[in-house]
This record gives structure tokens, C-alpha cells and sequence, in this order.
């Protein structure tokens, strides 16, 4: 009987060690802001820091849709751990399994997270699969490099249903009713975004961001200012954007116009015969200022449009 007690009470002792490890493994990952937005909707809204090895490259919003008999998800994280993370907050506001997954866009920062899931459909734009098929491992390189951790069970996991360029395409998944618009390219020539008609909810992915440096590093940056006057003049309740806090359509506004001045001050530059350096110091970047890792992303911002405007003035 002592022997019998002997091994229980060692077996307990191993199952509590491991749960404690199992806990503090999640903890690692930040835990992000959940943000109801409706009976049926929720906002994941992520760090807003660049990956690094505190947030373990967590730093993205995702959207949870809960539906007759599944989830819809919008967006994953940077890594399979992530997603597991991911996987784990959506279990703490439904017992309904992840069906479908949309990847608003190919960074990998939004769909590396989906090797966490499992006998889920995958949407997202034509030019997202192609990217996530062509750049894929590139993303793990980069998450690795950023975070400095090893990734070996995060793998790219392509989309299996696309949608082309240029279509608002009405869909219903476990009874909600989505529109799929993928305009011209934006933030990235792969970008998808996801509207709810219903509850006029817009899912932006980065074609919007809030408080924080939009990248134009995959930019298009005329055809992302058409976009933002598409979604200005929309009637919208909310707006999720892939990264920051929820946003009104009169602050899509506000960057709207923060990107025409950006523009139009480097072409009037370009036009003068300036370097993108130069130029730089002939803009008034002050409404920039306001926004976090202005530093690390507006020098690489303003030579991916000075890249714009040469070619349109070729």
C-alpha cells in the first residue's frame, strides 16, 4: 500500500510539474488585449512592438468570428507557437473548434501562425498563396532572426481557397456572411480585406494601423491611398486593423491625408533633381512623429515611394 501511495503521490508530482511548465511556456507569449467587439466578434489586438525576444514575435491583431458550429480566424501570429497561443485564447471564449483561417495578407508575421492549425480551410487573395508558396520559408528566417529562437514546427501552410484581384466577393461560413474585397495592391500586392456586412465591421489587415509606422516596404503606395479613400467614405461601425487599437473611418482619413502630403512632398523633391536623403529633410514628417517605431521604418517609407515616383515619372 506504501508503494502504491509512494508512486501515485510521484506520478502527481509529475503531472504538476509538467502542467507548471505547460503555463509557463504560454506565458511566455504576451497575452493580448481581447476586445469584444459583439456577441460573435472579437479583436485579439497584439503588442505593438517590433518582434523581439521578449514578445517572442507576437506583435499582430486577429479577428475571431464565432459561428453556427465553427470559428473563423483572421490572421495568426509569426510562429506555431503563437497560434497555439492563439488557438488557446479562443478556447476561453468558445468551445467551438477553428474551421476556417483568412490571411489578410503574406507577412509572415499574419500567416506563419497557421501550422498551428489543423483540418482548417484557408483563404485568402491569389497573390497571397502565390507569395506564402514562393516567401514562405524567407518569413521563418526572418521571425528566427528577429526573436532569436529556433522555429522548427513553424512552417508555411499555403491557402487553399483565393480570391483574385479587383473582386468584392459575398460569401456565408458557418452562417456569417462575409464580403471578401481585394483591392489593388496596398500595403502588399497580396492584400485581402474582410468586411461584415451586417454588423458594418471592416478587418483591414496593415492596409490600416493605428498609433504605430504603417510599412511600405511590399508597398504600393497611389494605389494604397485610393484604398484608404475607399474605406474613408465607407458607413463603418468598427475597424480592425493589423495592428493597434480599433479605428474610425475619420482616422483612415487623417492617414490618408498624412500619405498624400508624404507623396506629394517626395515627388515635388524628385522633381528637383534630390536624392530620397535629401528629400527626407525637406519633408515635414511631424504627424509621423507622433507614431511608434517612426525611426526604424520612415527612412525605408520615404525611399519606397521616392522608388514609386521615379518609376511614375520615368
Amino acid at each position: 500500500m506504501k508503494k502504491i501511495t509512494k508512486h501515485l503521490f510521484s506520478l502527481l508530482s509529475l503531472l504538476s510539474i509538467m502542467t507548471i511548465s505547460s503555463a509557463e511556456m504560454n506565458s511566455m507569449v504576451p497575452m493580448p488585449k481581447v476586445v469584444k467587439v459583439n456577441d460573435y466578434i472579437y479583436a485579439l489586438l497584439g503588442p505593438t512592438e517590433l518582434p523581439n525576444n521578449s514578445n517572442r514575435g507576437y506583435m499582430v491583431n486577429s479577428t475571431v468570428v464565432v459561428g453556427d458550429k465553427g470559428v473563423i480566424l483572421i490572421d495568426t501570429g509569426f510562429t506555431d507557437e503563437i497560434g497555439h497561443h492563439i488557438k488557446n485564447i479562443i478556447a476561453t471564449i468558445t468551445n467551438k473548434p477553428v474551421t476556417h483561417i483568412i490571411n489578410t495578407h503574406n507577412h509572415g508575421d499574419h500567416t506563419l501562425g497557421n501550422s498551428a492549425f489543423e483540418n482548417v480551410k484557408i483563404i485568402s487573395s491569389e497573390k497571397c498563396k502565390t507569395a506564402i508558396e514562393t516567401n514562405g520559408y524567407e518569413w521563418i528566417g526572418i521571425a528566427e532572426s528577429t526573436t532569436g529562437l529556433k522555429l522548427p514546427n513553424t512552417k508555411p501552410v499555403v491557402p487553399t481557397v483565393t480570391y483574385a484581384e479587383g473582386k468584392h466577393t459575398n460569401i456565408t461560413l458557418q452562417g456569417v456572411k462575409f464580403e471578401f474585397w481585394v483591392p489593388a495592391g496596398s500595403h502588399t500586392p497580396t492584400d485581402m480585406m474582410v468586411l461584415i456586412p451586417k454588423y458594418e465591421i471592416l478587418i483591414a489587415g496593415d492596409i490600416l494601423v493605428d498609433t504605430i509606422m504603417p510599412s511600405f516596404r511590399d508597398g504600393h503606395v497611389k494605389t494604397w491611398i485610393s484604398t484608404l479613400k475607399e474605406i474613408g467614405d465607407m458607413k463603418l461601425a468598427k475597424i480592425i486593423p493589423g495592428h493597434g487599437n480599433l479605428m474610425t473611418t475619420a482616422e483612415v482619413r487623417e492617414l490618408r491625408k498624412d500619405m498624400i502630403k508624404l507623396y506629394d512632398g517626395v515627388e515635388v523633391g524628385y522633381k528637383k533633381g534630390l536624392t530620397d536623403s535629401e528629400i527626407r529633410k525637406t519633408l515635414d514628417l511631424s504627424e509621423w512623429t507622433k507614431r511608434k517605431h517612426f525611426d526604424e521604418l520612415m527612412g525605408t517609407n520615404i525611399n519606397r515611394t521616392y522608388l514609386e515616383v521615379e518609376e511614375a515619372n520615368f
